[in-house]
């Protein structure tokens, strides 16, 4: 989960680093699939009891957010 979580940053700070457009969407495409896997592994760790459901919900509203400010982001460098 931690590699996943670091993933997210790491993955936007490169993208912003490369010397185009393209490059910076298709790492922010790899940044949203690190808070697919996180939030996947949000579920696994609540269904088998490692967290509660308040914090489950909270940190999946949260990766919600997240994924969506990144596809609008990615929506705005496409134009």
């Amino acid at each position: 989960m931690t590699r996943a979580a670091v993933s997210i940053p790491s993955n936007i700070a490169e993208g912003c680093e490369r010397d185009s457009k393209a490059e910076n969407i298709r790492f922010l495409h790899i940044a949203k699939g690190s808070a697919a896997e996180l939030r996947t592994q949000v579920y696994i760790a609540w269904k088998i009891g490692i967290i509660s459901e308040d914090d489950k919900c909270i940190v999946v509203s949260e990766l919600k957010q997240i994924s969506s400010m990144l596809q609008g982001l990615i929506k705005y460098l496409k134009t």
